[in-house]
């Protein structure tokens, strides 16, 4: 039960950090093509194109990390397994 709890709970954790490892990539990424952008050509500004679609793609890791995983999912599964194994036995 103990090592049941810490694996999900390190799980949880490798999620955050994942999520903490994509935004600063991210950043720093992006600030690096917002200087090439105004150095090279700061008529035509394109850093915001790719900007948008990666953050796009961040929003959802968000909210997969953050929101979607507080929805009844794996965790909800397995404490109504656990609840309706505890009704059978007391059935018995």
């Amino acid at each position: 039960m103990v090592d049941e709890k810490y694996e999900k709970a390190k799980k949880r954790v490798e999620e955050i950090k994942g999520f903490y490892s994509h935004l600063i990539v991210y950043v720093s990424v992006n600030v690096v093509l917002v200087i090439i952008n105004l150095v090279t050509s700061p008529g035509v500004l394109w850093f915001y194109w790719p900007m948008l679609g990666w953050g796009i793609g961040l929003f959802f890791h968000a909210m997969g990390v953050f929101v979607f995983s507080k929805f009844p999912g794996k965790r909800w599964e397995e404490k109504k397994i656990k609840e309706v194994m505890k009704d059978m036995e007391e059935d018995k």
